[in-house]
């Protein structure tokens, strides 16, 4: 992000990766966050985290990159695989927790994706564990992008909607930062 590092601006008063982190403890064991190289302040954000950090210094060829260092750092005994972007800061742990839920219900056996509350897909997503592999093989700037078209094509993923856009809104640049802020306060002052 132009200016400053978008993972670690704070939302509620807590940078937003541990935000994150903090939400993804409250379902997952381990939690695996990949960390471009250098990565001294998000590094900082993490601190006293029980998480695994993971190195991944050839992050600039693509999220891809970032997704197969940690696919790589999971335990065999893992049952699924939650992926979730840092930069979302709409996400709630009741959000993981209903998302964790519908995928123990389904056996651990279906993709699990989030959506908004009108249909369209976002994250996070939750990956039986067979797509390890799969992730493990990714490569440039798209994700799984290809893994969930192909799934959902063959009527295999799982979409839960979430309220309002949660499961879509990232914020990339120092724009859509303030235009988020505004909107929050917005609310705020509405609900007062």
């Amino acid at each position: 992000m132009r200016g400053g590092d978008k993972l670690t601006e704070e939302v509620g008063g807590i940078p937003l990766l541990r935000r994150i982190a903090e939400m993804a403890r409250s379902v997952c064991d381990p939690v695996i966050v990949a960390l471009p190289v250098p990565a001294a302040a998000r590094g900082g954000a993490l601190e006293g985290l029980d998480v695994t950090r993971v190195a991944v210094p050839d992050a600039a060829e693509g999220m891809a990159r970032s997704l197969v260092r940690a696919a790589a750092a999971l335990p065999e005994t893992c049952r699924g695989i939650l992926v979730m972007p840092a930069d979302m800061p709409e996400i709630t742990a009741p959000d993981l927790a209903t998302l964790a839920r519908v995928f123990d219900a389904e056996g651990g056996q279906r993709i699990v994706r989030a959506t908004t509350e009108d249909g369209a897909p976002g994250h996070p997503v939750i990956f039986p564990r067979r797509f390890r592999s799969a992730l493990m093989q990714l490569t440039g700037d798209q994700g799984a992008r290809d893994v969930l078209m192909a799934e959902a094509e063959a009527g295999r993923v799982l979409h839960v909607p979430l309220p309002g856009r949660r499961a879509r809104v990232d914020l990339d640049t120092p724009e859509d930062w303030a235009a988020w802020r505004a909107g929050q306060r917005a609310v705020s002052a509405r609900d007062d």
